[in-house]
């Protein structure tokens, strides 16, 4: 009797479940397909649902028992959601441009790659083509873990009509990259944004201390100015460095090893509780002694978990601050519509930002 090769059998076994992972995604496009028919039934607009998504990605890594990781896995079923969302219809999603920056890559890791691309140049830019309707969410920076917030984000919030609908954590890793025209040996100046030149300033100190640092609007940017310059490089992503065809001279060369940067999804409209979530503020505070005091004093007696406070100068008063407060917790919770009651009455002014589900990628 022949014995059955042990690598066939394995292979035969693997073909057998590619087929049936076919079948289920197609499955799953075909449910889709008939919510997306519903919906248009009912009048619901709402085709997109950022809480929904937030809950079937957490429910994804519960049922993993690997030896996929967690994060791999919810990746992957992301794409899957993002693909059979642009079944119904695709998303437009702006994002601070061109293709290739880091808030390009965050748009990726939230959305999928099923999506309509809308680079912009600002993002105040990004905040005015998702008001118009023009764009169905935009992504924008807010904060890094070694250089702190972005003020120009903050900044247009206090005008702003727009929600925060969700949120997207993304490791940074800087590269060193030079154009076919540059010799390594011979590079007289660095292009990036101004936030990355910080994130390296340390190794850029050590490693090339008389180069010119010239900051630009964004790393893609960078890259592409590297692609066309004699003896330039570019600090910018690794997918830069794919996209505009430039040679890898030094990698991760961030100053701090664990350099993270968060993001925030905006959009018009409310997010419903998704079980896991994470309320912005930003409030108006009178000028006198201990009116922060007291404000914080609300939250420590509510029992509400504090992620984030930040200051900002307040537009037409000297000297005056407006506070920008991220904590655990939706609007829609009773515990949470009391603890802004209370904080209306404390504060000159107090203004929701959104509710949305916290990040999960």
């Amino acid at each position: 009797m022949k014995v059955k090769d042990p690598l066939a059998v394995i292979r035969s076994e693997i073909d057998t479940l590619d087929n049936q992972i076919c079948q289920a995604i197609n499955n799953r496009a075909r449910c889709a397909q008939r919510v997306g028919e519903l919906k248009q039934k009912q009048g619901d607009k709402s085709f997109y649902r950022p809480e929904r998504e937030a809950q079937v990605l957490r429910r994804v890594i519960e049922a993993n028992t690997g030896p996929v990781t967690n994060e791999d896995m919810a990746l992957l079923f992301r794409q899957i959601m993002s693909m059979c969302l642009s079944m119904e219809r695709p998303l437009t999603i702006a994002f601070l441009g061109p293709e290739g920056t880091f808030t390009h890559e965050a748009a990726l890791k939230h959305f999928g790659k099923s999506v309509i691309n809308a680079p912009q140049p600002a993002i105040d830019d990004v905040f005015r083509e998702v008001a118009a309707g023009e764009c169905d969410f935009g992504v924008v920076p807010v904060e890094n873990s070694t250089e702190g917030m972005v003020s120009q984000t903050l900044d247009n919030f206090v005008d702003s009509t727009l929600s925060i609908v969700g949120e997207v954590e993304l490791r940074i890793h800087h590269y060193l990259l030079i154009g076919s025209n540059s010799d390594a040996k011979k590079i007289t100046r660095v292009y990036s944004h101004a936030q990355s030149l910080a994130q390296c300033r340390k190794w850029l100190d050590s490693n090339y201390p008389k180069i010119e640092q010239i900051s630009v609007s964004s790393n893609a940017i960078a890259a592409k100015l590297a692609q066309g310059e004699w003896n330039s490089a570019a600090i910018a992503s690794l997918s830069s460095c794919d996209l505009y065809g430039l040679k890898q001279l030094e990698s991760k060369i961030e100053d701090q090893s664990d350099n993270s940067t968060r993001f925030l999804i905006i959009g018009r409209e409310r997010v419903l509780a998704s079980g896991h979530d994470k309320t912005s503020i930003v409030v108006s505070m009178h000028n006198k002694p201990g009116s922060l005091y007291g404000l914080l004093k609300i939250f420590y007696a509510a029992g509400v978990d504090l992620t984030r406070v930040e200051s900002r100068p307040a537009k037409g008063s000297k000297w005056s601050y407006i506070f920008f407060i991220d904590f655990v917790g939706h609007c829609d919770e009773q515990r949470i519509d009391q603890l802004l009651e209370k904080l209306k009455n404390q504060s000159i002014s107090i203004k929701l930002l959104g509710s949305y589900p916290q990040s999960v990628l």
